[in-house]
């Protein structure tokens, strides 16, 4: 299938086609038709499927087409799609800029962290898209810049990781400000019930539901193996694994603000430059050192998994969990930003023995044993891969209240803010010692082996382009 065969307008397909683009993904098979008819939708699909541009182009198309025919106000906010981080707006913003070129239409991205001067010149001069974070919203609205009562599409982006933020309470405030009679396009890469919930609440009912890549999937493009290491020799280890020139650009991930700064620093000393984006960095910061990644200025760029949320960079060869995270899910997500599109890549994760309670979960969502590297210089002593099924299962060490504590103190990003409703209540985990049969033994793997490769391109949605509105 090509866009072609989608019913899209010219202006619509001359911008895709000069992006380079011609094949869609199946997510923007699925869903483009549906969004384009007017019907609300339910999107399941985790990070490098396209959902972006699943959503941006049938909006642009409907947006233009209604406002020939009824000759709408450009001074109308007709389209909002609220996401969780800065850095997703601002992507978001970008895909509106290049898939929308060849039309009359405006838009603006408002978010926290910077003046709002810009933001609130953008909606007096009038726009009809608004892409916004929840907290700068409300502020907004408050102050009566921003007026939704003529909208026509709401996009919820990235459902989950708003709730994970604690932007929940947010979203509740701005929903009754939005127009009963509208189109709603909601997205989230997994479905608990407290999400679920929210969606039954503003979707129509029987919305369209899609869903691609389950999140209990990796990519069979990715690579993945595991470094079994000390806690004290995971920043010789990282420094180890970049001396290998073939890793061109790397996503390096940690759990923590204050871990990815101490990983910029350990790595500058080595002379290997790398930049740092979390939430204590400034607005500025955080673009400088993302466009200066894709740019290929800056090799390494160390991110939370806050932070990293919205980033899409092509031919990233690598992604390196320095810390393993303790929810499985979060690994999907961050291995998926390599790989993608039918490319190569390769995912490596530093094991130490506190987190390997982490790692048995990981591999039992992902149904498969990942691969152990043991012919490092840091390997610990004991080298035996972590089981996924058969023998004893690895008990959690146990801290307050019985919980596995985390092996590193620092609190991961965004958990200032609740992270999950009171009411929710705490995810229980098997651990039952039955498994099932997964085939595969640990080996080796060297560091290398996922240098990027071309396969047929497919259309992410994450294009280049201005963020101002046109």
């Amino acid at each position: 299938m090509s866009f072609d065969d989608l019913n899209l307008i010219e202006p619509i397909l001359q911008a895709l086609q000069e992006e380079g683009y011609s094949t869609p993904t199946p997510i923007q098979q699925q869903a483009i038709p549906h969004v384009l008819e007017g019907k609300d939708l339910l999107g399941v699909a985790q990070t490098g499927t396209g959902k972006t541009a699943a959503f941006t182009v049938p909006i642009l198309q409907v947006l233009h087409q209604t406002a020939l025919v009824e000759r709408h106000s450009q001074s109308r906010i007709r389209c909002l799609v609220l996401t969780p981080t800065r850095e997703l707006a601002i992507q978001i913003g970008e895909s509106f800029a290049a898939y929308g070129r060849h039309l009359k239409l405006r838009h603006t991205v408002i978010f926290g962290g910077v003046g709002q001067m810009p933001q609130t010149s953008a909606l007096k001069r009038g726009v009809e898209v608004v892409i916004a974070t929840p907290g700068r919203l409300l502020d907004l609205m408050n102050q009566g810049f921003v007026d939704l009562r003529h909208l026509e599409v709401f996009v919820l982006d990235e459902a989950d990781r708003m709730l994970d933020m604690g932007f929940i309470h947010d979203i509740r405030r701005i929903l009754p400000k939005l127009p009963a009679r509208r189109q709603t396009l909601f997205f989230s890469a997994t479905m608990p019930p407290q999400i679920q919930e929210l969606a039954n609440t503003i979707l129509r009912p029987n919305p369209v539901k899609v869903a691609v890549t389950p999140v209990s999937s990796t990519a069979d493009t990715v690579t993945q193996a595991v470094y079994l290491v000390e806690k004290n020799d995971k920043p010789a280890l990282l420094e180890h694994v970049l001396g290998d020139q073939q890793i061109r650009r790397v996503l390096v991930f940690t759990r923590t603000k204050h871990g990815a700064d101490r990983v910029v620093k350990t790595l500058a000393k080595a002379n290997i430059p790398a930049e740092a984006i979390h939430g204590n960095k400034s607005q500025n910061h955080r673009q400088r050192a993302l466009s200066n990644f894709k740019a290929g200025a800056t090799r390494v760029l160390v991110a939370t998994d806050i932070a990293a949320r919205g980033i899409d960079v092509d031919e990233l060869t690598h992604v390196i969990n320095y810390e393993v995270p303790n929810e499985p899910e979060t690994y999907v997500h961050r291995i998926g930003r390599t790989g993608r599109a039918g490319a190569l890549g390769t995912a490596l994760t530093f094991v130490e023995d506190e987190e390997r309670a982490y790692l048995q979960d990981i591999q039992k969502l992902i149904r498969r044993q990942l691969d152990v590297v043991a012919d490092h210089p840091y390997q610990t002593k004991d080298v035996a891969p972590v089981l996924l099924h058969g023998g004893a299962p690895i008990k959690r060490p146990k801290g307050p209240a019985g919980r596995a504590p985390r092996p590193d103190r620092g609190r991961p990003e965004g958990t200032s803010r609740p992270a999950r409703d009171s009411s929710r209540a705490p995810r229980e985990r098997e651990q039952s010692s039955a498994r099932r049969p997964v085939a595969g033994a640990a080996g080796s793997k060297p560091a290398g082996s996922g240098a990027s490769g071309g396969a047929r391109r497919r259309f992410r949605g994450g294009s280049g382009g201005s963020t101002s509105g046109r």
